[in-house]
This record gives C-alpha cells, sequence and structure tokens, in this order.
C-alpha cells in the first residue's frame, strides 16, 4: 500500500520518501519507483516529511521510531485494518479502532483515517478510470485541516472523498473493511471490488407512505 499510494502521489509532483525498518529496503522501495523518490529508515522518514502512511498493520510508531518526538504537528494517514480470520469468521469489534490507537500512541500529530476500504490493485488504475467510476475513499480524523489535506491528496490521484467525521468513525471504516475483504476474498469478488458513495436526487411524492415517525434523529 505504501508503495502503491507512494508512487502515486510522486507522479502528482510531490516528493516522496519511502522509509522502512532498513535503510537498504527503503532505498530499494524508492529505486523501484523512480521519479526522484528517495528512501531509508523509518526515522529518516519521519524528519523528511510533513504527511506520512503508517502502513505496518497493529505497530504503533513508539514501537519502530528511536522516538516520537519528531512526529508532532504532522499528519499520519493510517490504511489499517485488523488481520482476517480463518475463513472471516470475525469477533465483535474492539472498543478502539487501530486508527484511535495509533493517535493514542502520537498524541501530538493528526491521524487520520482514509484508504482503508479497497485492495492495493485498485491503486494500479489511473486517476482517470477511478474518476470514471467515482470510487470512493472514506476518510475521518479529529484535525479540520488535517482531514482537508487528506482530502486533496485522495483527489489528485482520482478518488472520491467522502467525510466521515471525527477519528472515532474509523471504528465503522474498519469494519467496513472486513466486510469489503469478505467480499473480495471470501465471496471471491475479486481485489477490483470498489465503494461508491453518491445520493439519489429528492423524490417529492412520497407514494409508499414516507418515513414514519421515530425517536431515531
Amino acid at each position: 500500500m505504501g508503495r502503491s499510494l507512494g508512487i502515486r502521489w510522486a507522479e502528482q509532483g510531490h516528493e516522496v520518501f519511502f522509509g522502512s525498518r532498513t535503510a537498504e529496503k527503503g532505498k530499494s522501495v524508492a529505486e523501484f519507483a523512480g521519479q526522484g523518490c528517495r528512501g531509508g529508515t523509518n526515522d529518516e522518514a519521519v524528519e523528511f516529511a510533513e504527511i506520512l502512511l503508517h502502513t505496518a498493520r497493529g505497530i504503533m510508531p513508539s514501537q519502530i521510531l528511536s522516538s516520537t518526538n519528531a512526529l508532532s504537528g504532522k499528519i499520519i494517514i493510517d490504511c489499517n485494518n485488523r488481520e482476517i480470520p480463518n475463513n472471516f469468521e470475525y469477533g465483535p469489534l474492539v472498543d478502539l479502532s487501530l486508527a484511535e490507537q495509533l493517535a493514542a500512541d502520537v498524541p501530538k500529530a493528526y491521524v487520520v483515517k482514509a484508504f482503508n476500504t479497497m485492495a492495493q490493485e485498485v491503486y494500479e488504475h489511473s486517476p482517470e478510470t477511478l474518476r470514471e467510476y467515482q470510487v470512493s475513499t472514506l476518510i475521518c480524523g479529529d484535525h479540520a485541516e488535517a482531514n482537508k489535506t487528506v482530502v486533496s491528496l485522495a483527489q489528485e490521484i482520482g478518488f472520491s472523498p467522502v467525510d466521515c467525521g471525527p477519528l472515532r468513525s474509523a471504528r465503522l471504516l474498519e469494519a467496513l473493511a472486513d466486510l469489503t475483504r469478505l467480499l473480495i476474498g471470501g465471496m471471491k469478488l475479486g481485489p477490483y471490488l470498489t465503494l461508491s458513495v453518491d445520493t439519489l436526487p429528492k423524490v417529492e411524492s412520497q407514494r409508499l407512505g414516507g418515513r414514519q415517525p421515530s425517536e431515531l434523529k
């Protein structure tokens, strides 16, 4: 996911640095990506970037960085989901999403959940194709300006971003990813399955009786 999104953003003219636990791996990915991308350690990536994509599933920054101080004031995009259990037999949802756990680990950074509801293969398509099919990526976070930045990054590479509110909504986004992965793998619909969030025009005549009164808002 990091390589795919990194290449796409490099194609849009962004400076991209691929970080890894070893400098050799980071440099190898950068060499594969080309387009002036750089690579090195995770610590070097944090020093280089203002916006970071966190792809280490279930591993917090404090576990892979020598210090998290350099993350203060930076945007961290979290695209991770929980492990897929055998036969897609998911248990109850956890109290905190992976994104919320990440935010707790680096409280001075701005964590934004995004790009977690589709398979890597989707990114192989051009921005033009993604726009044609109106492929949605769902985004949530507690910092308005950080959210706007990620929305812009998503639009640049062809996605139709959908604002899902505060970071606690990541619980729902990660649950939705469980469903999409069930459809992709368990139901054999394949990795090019995507979501498109749209709104139908308002119907003026409620010939079916309309919505019934409810205490729910």
